[in-house]
């Protein structure tokens, strides 16, 4: 080959016309982000420590619930220890101390001595009513604890406690807990590089996340589901695997359903329209495995439970009162609760719109169409709280965890070349 010839051949990560793995042409790997940069940020993490130990020190002085008072005084120690570590450069020790004293050390506590949030014990009976009655709803709520606003498929997780009775691992904290470090665990597994465990580490370490563990949030088994639903989509393959996992989500709470289809979408990009349908078969059919027979079984309470009481519609009103604006335009407008159930409407029909006319190319661009379509739905519906944010902000955080290489979680996570934040097909 000639000198003019090499000058009139473009170079490797220039070339257009190339088939990526994402399903469409043109895509191109764009550089890492300098070494310095990373090494800076990893030097300052101590601040990140630090202000998380305040956070934690701030809630266990203030709280009045229990549980809460006793994540924040673990925490505060943990993440001490954290921003110890990092300042003498140690960034791994960093993150597994606080791991340890903002996850481990609080559930262990809590599961020794019982103390737990509402949403444990509503599960856990409600186990005991589906192999008792086969339903996990009460017919007749009398008390907000009676409430169970959770699809069928939540209960699994106090089926435990229900066959063996109380006991350290068969508190259904602990299975919430091992299922969202499990998916998270296998969503991380599809990468090609190194550091894929410090992703999972990290997150977990996370207050918006290590606490929900600590305490029993139900929505970090759902949002994990979720996360290896978009995985595996923008993996390609038959779709089946992706369809499962996204149906598993879907049958333990309704705010998983937006997941469907945005990965369905996806999955028509990546891997074409037959495994995309597959993959919705497979969805259906294990959310119908879950849902339809409860629902069956009782029609008047599965309505009362699941649909009327997370709208602040049913019998006794919702304690879910964060101050975002679905419930202050209910609670202070008149007709309020029909202009936020209006709004949601045309949130949904506007994310809709937006997967058929800029469809998401890739994982992390399906997880932020995800993660602003639920955030909306959050803030606009009458009943709502601001733990629930927890969804959208793994989403959109997760897959752009950064790699030692400086890329992106998300494109390793699918085998795809690595992006920088705002490199990517956006919302």
């Amino acid at each position: 080959m000639t000198l003019i010839d090499r000058a009139a051949t473009p170079a490797p990560h220039t070339a257009r016309g190339v088939l990526t793995g994402v399903g469409h042409l043109g895509q191109t790997t764009p550089p890492a982000p300098p070494a310095g940069r990373l090494a800076f940020l990893a030097r300052r993490m101590w601040t990140y420590w630090l202000g998380c130990a305040g956070f934690a020190l701030i809630l266990a002085t203030t709280t009045g619930l229990g549980p809460h008072r006793v994540w924040g005084a673990c925490a505060a120690v943990g993440y001490g220890t954290a921003a110890v570590f990092a300042v003498r450069n140690s960034p791994r020790r960093a993150a597994w101390a606080a791991l340890v004293g903002a996850v481990l050390v609080p559930l262990t506590v809590l599961v020794v001595s019982g103390e737990a949030q509402s949403e444990v014990g509503v599960v856990e009976r409600s186990a005991a009513l589906l192999l008792h009655s086969g339903s996990p709803y009460l017919p007749h709520p009398v008390h907000t604890v009676d409430y169970d606003p959770y699809l069928p498929g939540m209960a699994l997780f106090g089926v435990p406690r229900a066959l063996f009775g109380n006991g350290p691992l068969t508190d259904a904290r602990v299975w919430f807990c091992l299922t969202f470090l499990a998916c998270m665990g296998v969503a991380a597994g599809f990468g090609r590089r190194q550091r894929r465990s410090d992703g999972v580490l990290s997150l977990a370490a996370f207050p918006a996340v290590a606490l929900p563990l600590a305490v029993g949030g139900v929505d970090l088994p759902v949002v994990a589901l979720m996360c290896l639903g978009l995985a595996l989509a923008g993996r390609g393959g038959s779709g089946t695997a992706a369809g499962v996992a996204m149906g598993a989500a879907a049958a333990l709470k309704w705010t998983a359903w937006p997941l469907l289809p945005v990965g369905l979408v996806l999955l028509a990009v990546t891997a074409g329209r037959r495994p995309a349908l597959r993959a919705g078969l497979a969805a259906l059919s294990v959310a119908a495995t879950a849902v339809v027979p409860v629902a069956l079984a009782d029609p008047h309470a599965f309505v009362e439970h699941v649909v009327l009481f997370p709208l602040g519609e049913g019998g006794v009103r919702s304690p879910a009162t964060s101050p975002l604006p679905g419930r202050l335009l209910a609670e202070y407008v008149p007709d309020g609760a029909v202009l936020a159930t209006a709004g949601l409407v045309v949130a949904a029909v506007g994310v809709a719109v937006s997967l058929l006319i800029r469809p998401p190319r890739t994982v992390r661009a399906a997880a932020d169409r995800l993660a602003v379509g639920l955030g909306l739905a959050i803030c606009l519906i009458p009943a709502t709280r601001f733990g629930y944010l927890v969804l959208p902000l793994v989403l959109a955080g997760w897959f752009r965890y950064p790699t030692e290489k400086g890329g992106a979680s998300s494109a390793e996570a699918v085998g795809l070349p690595a992006c920088p934040v705002g490199g990517d097909t956006g919302p």
